[in-house]
């Protein structure tokens, strides 16, 4: 879905900075709505997000893609992303036309999606419930929890599934590989006669 994204929407867009900024910062659409030049200083970006009443300040650095994407937009003076009249959105507003360019790449994702990929990007790549909680401003640890549970969760079951097989079936020259397929002890057998 990303990558049909980019191609729709290249470096440089409007529509290529909304999702840069959704997918590397985490941040919910009311937040991304308002995040500009303003709140990034010596690379950091800071954010006092809100949800309900809640205020949380979110501190990220400005990761490289995310940089490169600014860079190369047209980006407004108070939000990075405007309407066309120069405005910043709001939020229902950019909801509305995030889904429009999402249509226009022909993939089904919405921004509050961004926010869930990065969130399971994170964990995949080891993220603790705490660090989930810094990165996306949840507080509690029941929603970071779900992340990280589902990558331990596959980790777990690419790492141990050899252990369903009796001992003497299994093979130290059996390996799985990236894509879920393995060679077996017979072809393992035959690769090395």
């Amino acid at each position: 879905m990303i990558e049909r994204y980019h191609e729709r929407h290249p470096l440089g867009t409007k529509a290529r900075l909304a999702m840069d900024l959704a997918l590397y910062t985490g941040l919910r659409r009311s937040d991304i709505c308002r995040i500009g030049p303003q709140h990034i200083s010596n690379g950091v970006m800071t954010i006092r997000a809100k949800k309900g009443g809640e205020i949380v300040e979110i501190v990220l650095p400005v990761l490289e893609p995310l940089r490169q994407s600014i860079a190369a937009s047209k980006v407004g003076n108070l939000a990075f992303v405007v309407t066309e009249y120069g405005k910043p959105f709001t939020v229902a507003g950019f909801g509305n036309w995030f889904a429009d360019r999402c249509n226009e790449a022909k993939v089904d994702g919405r921004a509050h999606g961004l926010r869930k990929a990065a969130a399971t990007f994170a964990a995949d790549n080891g993220a603790t419930t705490h660090e989930l909680n810094a990165i996306f401003g949840w507080s509690g640890l029941q929603q970071a929890e779900l992340y990280t549970r589902a990558a331990n969760r596959r980790k777990a079951a690419l790492a141990k599934t050899h252990l369903m097989m009796p001992d003497h079936m299994r093979n130290t020259n059996t390996r799985t590989h990236d894509d879920g397929t393995g060679n077996s002890a017979e072809s393992a057998k035959k690769s090395t006669a």
